[in-house]
This record gives C-alpha cells, sequence and structure tokens, in this order.
C-alpha cells in the first residue's frame, strides 16, 4: 500500500483559501491557491496531500449541501480537477475528506424534510420524530452529531442513503482520480457501512486508502482487511507533546511499546497508524510546547515512530496557534509558503522516512529510556534503523549494545562510531543506520 511508505500534508481548504466562513454562495476559485504551493509540498517532502472537507457546506465543510459540488467558495469542479492533475504530476496522491456521519441543515435531502415533513421521500435519510421539535425550533426532532443540531445525522442503514453516498464517491474519483478518502468520525460510523465502503472502494481503485478518525478506544475495531487500513493515533499525539513538556520520554515510548513493542501482547504491531503533531482541531505544536527548541525533536520522534507522518499546514515553518481562540486561529490563511530551518529539517525527515524499509514497514524496541532520552530500534526484514532523540539542553552518552560498531546518520550523512559511547549532542535527533 503506497500509504504505508508516504508523508501527509494536511490542508484546511476553507481557512487556507481565505474562504468566508458563511456559504455566501459567490463563485470564487480559491482553490486553485494550491497550485502555487505545490512546489513548497514537494520540498517538505510530503507524497500525498489530506484536503479536509471542500464539498459544498454551510459552513466550516462539515455540514454539507451537496456531496457532489466543489464548495462554490472555492471554485467549481473543473477547478479543483487542476489542482488534482497538477499534484498527481508531481507524484503526489490525493485523500479527501468523507463526511458520512452526517450533514448540514442545508444538505438538500434535509431541507426537502423541512419542507414536506411526513410526505417528503427523505423522511428515512435520518432519525426523525416529528411529534418532537429541534433547538432551531423546526416542529420535528431529528439526531444531530453529539449535540451540534448543525451536524445532522445520516441514517447509514437507510440503502437509498448508503447508495448516494457511495455513488458520491465513485464520481470523486472519476471527476479527480482521488486516491483515498479520510473518514471523519470514524468512530460513530456504523461498522457494516464501513465494510461496504471498503468493498467499494476495492472496486473502484487498486489501492484507495481508507483512514479514519478516531479519538480513543480500541483502534482494531476499525482495522483490518475488510475495514480501513489506518486510524489517526491520537494517544501519541497526546503522548509525544506531553513527554517533552514534562520531560518525561517514558510516556510516548510507553504508549509506542504498548502499541507496536515486541511484546505478544501488543496492540497494533504491523499496523499502520496515521501520526501527527498537530491538526485542525487541537493546538498548533509551535504553541503547545514550553521549549521551542524541543520543535524539530518532536517531528524527528514522530517521524521515526512506527506509522504515517502528517504534516498540517504550516506547521512546518512553526506557524502559531490556540485552540481556546477558536477554529478560525487553527486554520488561517497563510499569502505564500515559508520556507526556514524547521522546513527543511521536515523536508529531510520525510525524505528518509520515504527511502527506509525500517522506518515505514520495521517493528519497534526501546534499548534506552531516560527521563530526557530515547533511543529505539526500527527493525525490518533488510534494515536496521536506530532512532535517537535528546531532549536535554545539555549532551548525553548513551552506553549499550548496539550489535555493531559503526553506523551512517542517515539525517546528517555521518558515519557514528559506537566504540566507547554513543553521544548525542543537546537537543538532537539521530536516524542510525546499522551496518547488518
Amino acid at each position: 500500500m503506497w500509504a504505508y511508505e508516504s508523508v501527509f500534508y494536511q490542508i484546511y481548504p476553507l481557512g487556507f483559501c481565505g474562504a468566508p466562513f458563511e456559504n455566501d454562495g459567490q463563485l470564487n476559485p480559491r482553490i486553485l491557491k494550491v497550485l502555487d504551493w505545490v512546489p513548497h509540498i514537494v520540498e517538505t517532502g510530503a507524497n500525498a496531500v489530506y484536503f479536509s472537507p471542500l464539498l459544498e457546506s454551510d459552513t466550516h465543510g462539515y455540514n454539507a449541501r451537496d456531496y457532489r459540488k466543489l464548495d462554490v467558495r472555492l471554485g467549481t469542479n473543473e477547478d479543483f480537477a487542476k489542482v488534482c492533475k497538477k499534484l498527481h504530476e508531481n507524484g503526489i496522491r490525493v485523500v479527501l475528506d468523507g463526511v458520512f456521519n452526517h450533514a448540514g441543515r442545508g444538505f438538500f435531502a434535509f431541507q426537502d424534510v423541512l419542507k414536506n415533513r411526513e410526505a417528503s421521500a427523505y423522511k428515512d435519510w435520518f432519525h426523525l420524530d416529528f411529534n418532537g421539535n429541534s433547538p432551531y425550533n423546526d416542529g420535528l426532532w431529528y439526531e444531530g452529531w453529539e449535540g451540534n443540531y448543525d451536524l445532522v445525522k445520516l441514517n447509514l442503514h437507510h440503502p437509498a442513503v448508503v447508495e448516494y453516498l457511495l455513488e458520491s464517491v465513485r464520481m470523486w474519483v472519476e471527476w479527480w482520480q482521488i486516491d483515498g478518502l479520510r473518514l471523519d468520525v470514524a468512530y460513530c460510523l456504523d461498522l457494516e457501512f464501513i465494510r461496504r465502503l471498503r468493498s467499494f472502494c476495492d472496486g473502484l481503485k487498486a489501492d484507495f486508502f481508507l483512514v479514519g478518525e478516531v479519538l480513543h478506544g480500541d483502534y482494531n475495531r476499525l482495522l483490518g482487511d475488510s475495514m480501513l487500513h489506518s486510524v489517526t493515533n491520537y494517544e501519541c499525539y497526546k503522548g509525544l507533546w506531553s513527554s517533552m513538556n514534562s520531560r518525561n520520554m517514558f510516556e510516548i515510548v510507553h504508549s509506542l511499546n504498548r502499541q507496536f513493542g515486541p511484546e505478544g501482547w501488543t496492540l497494533y504491531k504491523g499496523k499502520h497508524l496515521l501520526s501527527f503533531v498537530d491538526n485542525h482541531d487541537v493546538t498548533r505544536a509551535a504553541s503547545i510546547l514550553t521549549n521551542r527548541a524541543h520543535l524539530p525533536l518532536l517531528y524527528a520522534l514522530s517521524f521515526g515512530m512506527p506509522g504515517i507522518p502528517c504534516v498540517y499546514y504550516g506547521s512546518e515553518w512553526g506557524e502559531e496557534g490556540q485552540k481556546s481562540q477558536g477554529d478560525p486561529a487553527l486554520r488561517p490563511c497563510p499569502p505564500i509558503p515559508i520556507t526556514n530551518e524547521l522546513t527543511e529539517w521536515i523536508g529531510r525527515l520525510a525524505r528518509v522516512k520515504k527511502s527506509s524499509e525500517a522506518l515505514n514497514y520495521g517493528g519497534f524496541r526501546s534499548l534506552v529510556l531516560t527521563n530526557l532520552q530515547c533511543i529505539f530500534e526500527r527493525k525490518s526484514e533488510h534494515e536496521r534503523v536506530l532512532v535517537a532523540i535528546n531532549i536535554d539542553d545539555k549532551p548525553f552518552t548513551a552506553h549499550f549494545d548496539a550489535g555493531c560498531g559503526q553506523a551512517e546518520d542517515l539525517l546528517s550523512g555521518r558515519i557514528h562510531d559506537f566504540g566507547g559511547g554513543s553521544e548525542l549532542a543537546a537537543y538532537s535527533a539521530a536516524y542510525w543506520k546499522m551496518e547488518r
């Protein structure tokens, strides 16, 4: 599967393109802005772009009005086809957000229900009670997603709803040649719907990738040959920044060992979870870290651990944003891409990760662990790489049996000699490719 050897770049289109929050109905080809950013995306080392919602919606994209039309604030279906063509020409896959749990109040089927009530041909598309009422005083009750009544829950047990959604996916593949989907709130979706979607997508396009948004619980519930290829690794997202802020690397290594370690009970050994240091829903990494010197190390750890790394637009140069300031603070409109030392560092990490069998497919084994340092092994059939991180402001010398005399640091290109111990400079990371 191509995704297991990839680095993702996430764009939240409505914010990235500077679209107004409310759908003003004014056609504007803002999505073409992505064309100018393709060289920058290539520079970051990403070879897949995940677009947050970009279909016609009421406001933020997750409240869809029409699953078969690009949001008018972003342009036309033809405009997005140009973007996808340019990305594909540059070796970059395209993954869209599939929001299948709920639609917006402006969704055509729900509007028909509000107008025609019991006589609506779409009344079974939702979970309704015509004897109740909603916070919008509709004269009927409907189920909203987690109490959010701007998000109308779809009835995924109704054949016509499933047919509409699957046919929409078919159109996206035909129009835009997309390569996968990220399923919004996948933990809420009916499992039989996920199986149906997987089977349908397998028949549409070879190696079509499905990743689900999962915040908690057992990820295996949604992973498998007939289910999703991947889910979001929120457990390690928290562990990554928290370990650095608390100066306690035991936290993240405990999670990695629990998920991928050599023990027989390991939860997700051999699985490829989507790893990230921030996204459109959480405080930016540059804002949540208490020591900004840890920012490059945060990415080195994220790219070195098992999983598929994903970089959120702007964070590659250290963009800040606090969740407490609301979603707009997390979804800005940068006029131009910025390249700095962090951007170049992430590009280096990405190139190394994509070309390393061990980093793409290797297991996980902790070798050295202190409060401020960790060294772990990623070993595959043909390659062995040690990931070493020092978050301290002082050098550290590790004494351990590396199993060989020398190694190449894939990040610096320098030869590392293990004789007499391994010194890590202050605030440093290394990916040591070992002699076999």
